[in-house]
Parts: structure tokens; sequence; C-alpha cells
């Protein structure tokens, strides 16, 4: 019965450290299923949304973006270059740097399903895969014009939700993920998700079955719409109280939909989900992964025992931040650079193994030697 006990407990422990671990780099998935002029919003939706996950961290190397229509250069666009999200035009989201991995006629109901299932051609550049692991958080967020049980590619063809459920399946088997968050705006959003059963999946449509989506404003110079009123919720909620440092959860981000500035009534279904919502940050699916943040501080390098009346080493002008996305602009801080501040090698005196490894090791083996014997004697 001891050897039962421990076994389990092990087990159990390790199950925990195992949930509490695996979340360590975030990818989004963002796309814009629709083409032509009328359809401008639907691009600004996702460029909002694409604004925001950079802003938070995730880097485009963990960013697919594809865009069905290219509005920047269309020749009705009064200002060229440029796809703007709110009719005051106070921020260009296209000339923020955009990275479009998919564009035009790339953007297909094939390229999606190959691109969620990595069923690539081996020659496809790092930019058009989704590189992801068991420990990926990925956010799917789409747009577009929907019905029953489907999302429009194109005018042209449909994402129907079985082969959306059967594609995540996919991705399920091969370990590819540890959470989703899928999110769409279009109209009867909440249809798209309802035959996803793979585990660890949290979905959030903009409509209910046999209601519409709304788009929130016009510019009268654009012509069109510019945004859709459950994007701009969300974004009004991302771009004013969220920041990467951000305790707020996606429980806050729900509560704060509004069914009657949004027109529809939004859906929110955990599937298989082994955290409530409450329990998850907005920064879990929307920013990025970092472990570890250091800050220019007064260091003092004295070790015990000498003269501690010698200046300490002020590193003011240095700040590191160790993230997903750290990038050589050929002025980073080298190693070079790092050992002329670094004090000389000393030889240091470790300490005795604390009693707490000593008891964890007393532990392990018993487990090794009795699990065995349990499992062979109970286990057939």
């Amino acid at each position: 019965m001891i050897v039962q006990f421990v076994a389990l407990l092990l087990l159990n422990l390790l199950q925990i450290i195992a949930a509490e671990s695996s979340h360590t780099n975030n990818w989004a998935v963002l796309i814009s299923t629709s083409r032509f002029w009328f359809n401008y919003r639907h691009t600004a939706n996702v460029l909002g949304i694409y604004r925001s996950v950079k802003r938070l961290g995730i880097p485009d190397s963990q960013i697919i973006l594809m865009i069905a229509d290219d509005y920047a250069c269309n020749s009705r666009n009064l200002f060229p270059g440029t796809v703007f999200d709110n009719a005051d035009r106070a921020l260009d989201l296209y000339g923020e740097e955009i990275e479009i991995d998919y564009k035009g006629y790339e953007v297909t109901v094939e390229a999606f399903i190959r691109l969620l299932t990595e069923r690539v051609p081996e020659n496809t550049p790092a930019s058009k895969r989704l590189l992801t692991n068991e420990r990926s958080n990925i956010l799917i967020y789409m747009t577009g014009h929907g019905g029953d049980g489907f999302i429009k590619f194109q005018d042209a063809e449909e994402l129907s939700s079985e082969d959306l459920a059967d594609a995540i399946e996919q991705i399920h088997q091969h370990k590819r993920y540890n959470e989703i968050l899928f999110m769409v705006d279009t109209c009867q959003a909440n249809s798209l998700y309802t035959k996803i059963y793979s585990p660890n999946v949290l979905a959030i449509g903009s409509s209910e079955v046999g209601t519409s989506s709304y788009s929130h404003h016009a510019d009268i110079d654009i012509g069109v719409a510019v945004i859709d009123r459950f994007t701009f919720s969300n974004l009004e909620f991302l771009e004013n109280r969220v920041d990467s440092k951000s305790k707020l959860t996606m429980q806050d981000l729900i509560n704060s939909y509004n069914p009657y500035e949004i027109h529809s009534t939004p859906g929110v279904q955990p599937i298989n989900l082994r955290r409530s919502p409450d329990d998850i940050l907005i920064t879990d699916f929307f920013g990025n992964v970092r472990d570890i943040e250091l800050h220019s501080e007064k260091i003092n390098w004295m070790l015990p025992g000498e003269n501690t009346t010698k200046p300490s080493i002020k590193r003011n002008s240095f700040v590191f931040q160790a993230q997903n996305d750290m990038q050589d602009d050929g002025k980073g801080f080298g190693i070079s650079n790092l050992k002329s501040f670094l004090p000389p090698t000393r030889e240091l005196k470790y300490k005795k193994h604390p009693i707490s490894r000593i008891i964890s090791a007393v532990v392990c083996i018993s487990f090794s030697i009795g699990f065995p014997y349990y499992a062979s004697k109970y286990l057939k």
C-alpha cells in the first residue's frame, strides 16, 4: 500500500509540473479570407489584431499573416499604401513593417489546412510554416464572411466546421500545441467551432447561429466600413488595458463584451480545457513568453569576507531582456563585451546537498524499485 501511495503521489506531482511548465512559446495564425474593396474592414480587422500581438511581444517569426486581398494597393484607395481601422486615420496599420506571409490567391482553404497540419512542400520557407510543438500556445484568428457551419474564402470556396475540427485534431495527434485560442469574427461565427473535439481549445465567436456580425463605422473618404464591431471591442480592450506584464485574464476579456454595442451575442466555448478562462492570462495567447527579464541595477561583485568598501560596479548603461524574439542588430551586447565587465574567476566552495534533495532521491529510488513490482502484480 505504501508503494502504491508513493507511486500515485509522484504521478500526480509529475502531471502538475508538466501542466505548469508545458507552455514555452506563443504563435499566432491571423487570416482575412475576403477579397473585393467592400470587404476592406476584414483586412483592417486582422491587421489590428496583428499590431496588438506584435506590441505584446510575439515576433514576426511566430506570426503567420494571411490576407486575401491587397487593399493598400487597390486603385480605389484614396490613401495609397495605407489601411486604417478608424475614421480618424490616426494609425496606419499597413505602414509598421508588416510581414504578410500569404497574400492574394495564396489564401485558400487548402493552404490554411496545410499550414495548420504542417503538410506543406519541403521547400516551403519557414515564414510560411507553423513550426509549433507540444509546448506552443496558438492563437487562430479568422475574419470574413460566413454562414451556418462555414467561412468563405475568396468568395469562391468554403472552410467547413468539420474540416476545421479535423485539422485541429491532426495538430493534437502530432503533439503540435499546448492550448489553442480560436477566435472568429463573421456572421454565425459560433457555428464554426461546434464540431471541434480536440482538448485544450478555447473558442470565441462574434455571433450566434442565425445572426449576423456587423461593422462598427465607416470612413466617408475611404467609402466603406473600416472595422467590425466584435474586433473593435477586442482591440479596444487589448490596446487600452493590456501590456506585456498584464495579469488580466481571458475571462476579463470575455466579461468586457457588450452585446448591445456589438449588435450580436458573442459565444464562448471551452472545449476539453484543463484551465478555466479565469486562470488563463490574455498574454498566454496574445503576448510573448518571457522567462527572464533583467534590468539595469547596481551590482556588488564582492564575495563574502572581501573588503566591502571597494567601489561596486554600476552597469546602468546596459539593459538585458531575454525573450523569444531577440535579434542581433550588430550593436548588441556581445560575449566579448560582457567578459570585460565580469570579475576574475575565483574558486568557490560549494555547500553540501540540502536534505530535501536527499529525500527526493530516496523517493525516486523507492518509486523506481516499487512501481515495477506494483505494476506486475496489480496492473495486469
